[in-house]
């Protein structure tokens, strides 16, 4: 349980809970960049400020995350300059937190004003810096914010502030990478009349060209990942050998390993059916009734065309044991540990109910 004694500006953040923030980006996506609009929604579900609140308050975090079926890196403080990489708003972000840095360090941080304002404002200042649309500096000043938020004054002032994509990349426009997304493989002069065999291109990551496979008409996007045989373990240990970039552990979304967002083609999968939408409240990704939302399980979500996804750097399975500690209104986490052990012994059950059930109807 965290004791750190809090700056002006961190109490006025920690004033803020999960609904506050859900309502600011709300507010601020129609400011955003058509490039970042998604990107922005995508990482503030790939960071639920409620599931670091949950470690904040347990006594044993170590436990929890354990109980949770935690796997890989859901801390921000691990990855202040480099969680927000998909935005294109990244290559902003060395301008974006020195001036998040100033405003958190001055003796007069605000404490008492509109907090979507405060992110407006140093969004705009940094843009009228770089000379850059304002649009395209909102997104990842959100984002700054709440990693502030999330790792502390003191961590992130320590991050170094550095940029991680190469210079080829930084050149290209909001307008090239937004048609990029939206440009659908060409499948040949008689293509038209081809159905089944229609093959589309999943890019995984937008800075590196090798970070792409292909996925047939209509078939489950952790399928087409499992076709690229390239060592991707040795990226992300959560990867199983030869099953691809995506970590999977089921085909029946019984693990929730597999979710990503869609930064570009949500159109282009196949509408959320019964199980997926039922399953990925339990596993604490999301609660929406969109039926092509941006975050995805990719052993459910079936192609119609081209892709651009991220993937994010850990999973978990933690919505049972939120939702049991926003009705009970406990504010100690670490007296509902228990709670955590029946969410997973739960996932587990229904897991292997899940996966019989699939191998039956196979």
């Amino acid at each position: 349980m965290t004791t750190e004694t809090l700056s002006t500006f961190e109490t006025f953040l920690a004033g803020h809970d999960e609904a506050d923030w859900a309502k600011i980006v709300r507010d601020l996506l129609p400011s955003i960049h058509e490039v970042d609009r998604n990107a922005t929604e995508i990482w503030f579900a790939f960071f639920p400020l409620a599931l670091l609140r949950a470690f904040e308050q347990s006594d044993d975090p170590e436990r929890l995350a354990a109980q949770l079926l935690m796997q890989g890196r859901w801390l921000l403080r691990d990855q202040i300059d480099t969680s927000h990489a998909f935005l294109y708003g990244h290559r902003f972000w060395p301008e974006v937190k020195r001036a998040v840095e100033e405003l958190a360090s001055a003796a007069d941080a605000p404490a008492n004003l509109v907090l979507a304002s405060q992110i407006r404002e140093t969004a705009g200042r940094v843009a009228a810096a770089l000379k850059v649309e304002q649009s395209l500096t909102i997104g990842i000043t959100a984002v700054a914010f709440m990693t502030l938020r999330q790792v502390g004054l003191a961590a992130f002032k320590a991050a170094p502030g550095a940029v991680s994509i190469d210079k080829k990349h930084v050149r290209r426009s909001p307008e090239d990478v937004v048609r990029e997304r939206a440009r659908d493989d060409r499948q040949g002069l008689f293509g038209f009349l081809r159905t089944e065999d229609k093959r589309w291109t999943v890019v995984w990551d937008e800075h590196d060209e090798e970070r792409r496979f292909k996925v047939l008409h209509l078939q489950e996007v952790a399928s087409g990942a499992a076709t690229d045989k390239r060592p991707w373990h040795e990226l992300d240990t959560r990867c199983t050998i030869n099953e691809g970039p995506i970590p999977v552990q089921c085909r029946s979304a019984s693990c929730g390993t597999c979710w990503v967002g869609v930064l570009g083609g949500a159109e282009k999968l196949t509408e959320v059916a019964a199980r997926e939408r039922r399953k990925m409240p339990e596993f604490g990704y999301l609660d929406t009734d969109e039926t092509r939302p941006l975050i995805r399980l990719s052993c459910q979500a079936q192609a119609t065309g081209a892709l651009s996804i991220v993937i994010p750097p850990w999973n978990g399975v933690f919505g049972k044991y939120l939702k049991r500690l926003e009705e009970s209104g406990d504010t100690n986490a670490g007296t509902n540990d228990n709670d955590a052990e029946t969410n997973v012994d739960d996932a587990e059950t229904n897991g292997g109910d899940d996966a019989r059930a699939s191998e039956a109807g196979a």
